[in-house]
Parts: structure tokens; C-alpha cells; sequence
């Protein structure tokens, strides 16, 4: 993996989450991947293991696509891991920021370029609103 092929996987991860495409969502996972919501707490339901699993949590509950806007980059990027940061949003009916989280993604890749392993840190900023 290099800088640009880890940013088009973050690009399609954010679309994937705006769209909830069952498909769009499984591609960007190995079959047999591990997806940590929390990397401290075992098993599941903070830990899932399997593109089809993966699938399934995210539609379990979805975000409305205009209630939220996210933005990840690459920070660190070695052979097959990566590390990206970011912020995740998620927005008041006016658009006004309700709250925001600063998030850390540690990815391990495939040689197709899907996830084999997710683990997300995420800590939200003590007063949104003077974020915006």
C-alpha cells in the first residue's frame, strides 16, 4: 500500500458510510477481516470478524447522509499498515456541529488493497460548537 491507494480506501470508506451499499461496504473488506469499534473491549459486539458480519453491523444503525460529515487522511503509511486521523461530525438540522470526534484508524491490508484488519480510537472534543 502507498499514500494514495490508503487516501482512495478512506474516500471509498466515507462513501460507503453515506450510502449504505451493502456491496460498497463489503468491498472494502477482506473476507476474513477483523473490525474493531473499540479496540479494548472483546468479543462483539465491538469486535467483528468477517466481511459479511462487518456488512450486517453497519446497517444494523445507520446514520442519516446529511447528518454527519467526515474527513480521514493518511498520516502513516508501511507496507501493508497504515495509520489514518480524521474527524467525524455529526451536524444539527441547521447544519450547525452537535458533536465531533477526533479518530485514529490503525488498517492492515490485503494485496487487493481491502482491510484485513480495522481498529478504530476515537475521542470526542469536549465543546462541539466551537468547532464550526
Amino acid at each position: 500500500m502507498d499514500e494514495a491507494r490508503v487516501a482512495r480506501w478512506l474516500a471509498d470508506y466515507v462513501e460507503a458510510w453515506r450510502s449504505y451499499d451493502p456491496e460498497a461496504i463489503g468491498s472494502l473488506f477482506a473476507e476474513d477481516a477483523l473490525y474493531r469499534y473499540h479496540p479494548w473491549d472483546e468479543p462483539t459486539p465491538s469486535q467483528v470478524r468477517g466481511r459479511d458480519a462487518i456488512v450486517a453491523s453497519w446497517l444494523e444503525q445507520q446514520d442519516a447522509p446529511e447528518s454527519w460529515a467526515a474527513e480521514y487522511r493518511p498520516s502513516l503509511v508501511r507496507d501493508d499498515r497504515a495509520v489514518a486521523v480524521g474527524s467525524s461530525r455529526y451536524l444539527a438540522s441547521d447544519g450547525s456541529v452537535e458533536s465531533e470526534y477526533y479518530n485514529v484508524f490503525f488498517l492492515t491490508f490485503d494485496d487487493e488493497g481491502r482491510c484485513r484488519e480495522f481498529t478504530e480510537v476515537y475521542m470526542k472534543r469536549p465543546d462541539a460548537t466551537s468547532a464550526a
